[in-house]
């Protein structure tokens, strides 16, 4: 899969059995400026919209194949040895809450199937009847994660956040929701200021001033009040959605918004814990953003009576929980076994998803 950040397109072996998994090995494919430059600029209304989208959804098929025969080769895998690829894609808009909801991926499953020669599962999030189609990975996180001893909450925070909680009761239902921005914000502003792809381990925003009246301003967002199921994405929490704050704050230092931004950050997730899961025992982190050592910090400091941990300590590694989720997703529908929750999603049933992509070879 490629995420919000579009910085590389994660490739993620993986080996089940009796509803465990192993991460046999990984890779993240660069990709290239130009293609990475065609996706930012189609997340918004432009000029000639479905010629260039047709485009890069073939440069993209293209793009996730290579990263399949590249991971093949470092394992030393033939491809007859591969059961399926799932393949997530590339979001270029979401829109849950439409007269008309849907959820747009690209990255054309028709090229991967050819180009490796592998039955392909792509397209999950339109099947989810009546639902947002997002988010999806909670259904992984269930089957991988959930203890009978404790309950626990997983967050994901690639671009946008996201959260699971995870009851030991295994009857409670699941809950798990979009809690609003991750690092989308705090890269394109790092990108815009320092013109460097993130904030390395947040050092940039550590050396800040949160802005109170600032951060006031934009926790106040509608979305923060809506109840689950919910989900987001850039279309939402943007550059432009947050310049229009900063037109009432024309004097801030840019480092003190990336500091303020990273409270959102911190600030929303917790208050999503404690609405949800007030007595949850354990955090778990997973994604991008667990690399964000001030974003971490300002986590703890709002969660202090929760233990904040690496997804890792349950035998999952952090960097790669998406990747994996969308394998087992492929596994899911292969199985004809359901892949999303509806009570995440807000679907009317449990459904097998996505559309299968066999690979015929004569």
């Amino acid at each position: 899969m490629s995420g919000t950040s579009l910085d590389a397109v994660d490739a993620a072996l993986v080996c089940f059995n009796d509803q465990h998994c192993e991460l046999q090995q990984q890779l993240a494919l660069p990709i290239a400026e130009d293609i990475r430059q065609q996706a930012l600029s189609l997340l918004y209304p432009g000029n000639n919209e479905l010629a260039r989208l047709c485009r890069l959804d073939v440069q993209l098929g293209h793009l996730f194949a290579e990263a399949v025969q590249t991971l093949l080769l470092q394992a030393d895998l033939d491809r007859s040895t591969i059961s399926a690829i799932g393949s997530h894609g590339q979001t270029l808009r979401h829109y849950p809450d439409d007269e008309f909801p849907t959820s747009l991926q690209i990255g054309d499953p028709n090229i991967i199937a050819e180009q490796t020669g592998i039955t392909t599962v792509a397209d999950f999030r339109r099947r989810d009847a009546g639902g947002q189609g997002a988010p999806l990975v909670p259904a992984f996180h269930q089957a991988m994660l959930q203890d009978s001893h404790h309950d626990r909450v997983i967050v994901n925070i690639g671009g946008i956040a996201n959260i699971t909680v995870l009851a030991k009761d295994r009857n409670k239902p699941v809950i798990g929701f979009d809690t609003g921005p991750g690092n989308a914000l705090l890269d394109s502003w790092t990108q815009q200021h320092l013109r460097q792809t993130h904030d390395k381990e947040g050092q940039w925003a550590a050396g800040g001033t949160c802005q109170q009246a600032l951060l006031d301003t934009l926790v106040n967002d509608p979305y923060f009040r809506q109840p689950p199921p919910k989900s987001t994405g850039r279309e939402s929490f943007n550059l432009q959605w947050l310049e229009k704050s900063l037109q009432n704050f024309p004097n801030l230092k840019p480092q003190d918004i990336q500091t303020t931004l990273v409270e959102l950050t911190a600030k929303t997730i917790a208050q999503a814990i404690l609405k949800y899961s007030p007595d949850t025992e354990q955090v778990l982190i997973c994604g991008g953003g667990g690399h964000n050592n001030f974003l971490m910090q300002r986590l703890a400091a709002n969660l202090p009576e929760q233990t904040i941990q690496s997804t890792a300590i349950a035998g999952i590694d952090p960097d790669w929980v998406e990747a994996m989720a969308f394998a087992w997703l492929a596994k899911q529908t292969l199985d004809g076994q359901a892949g999303n929750l509806p009570s995440v999603t807000g679907a009317q049933h449990s459904l097998i998803l996505g559309g299968i992509y066999p690979a015929i070879t004569g």
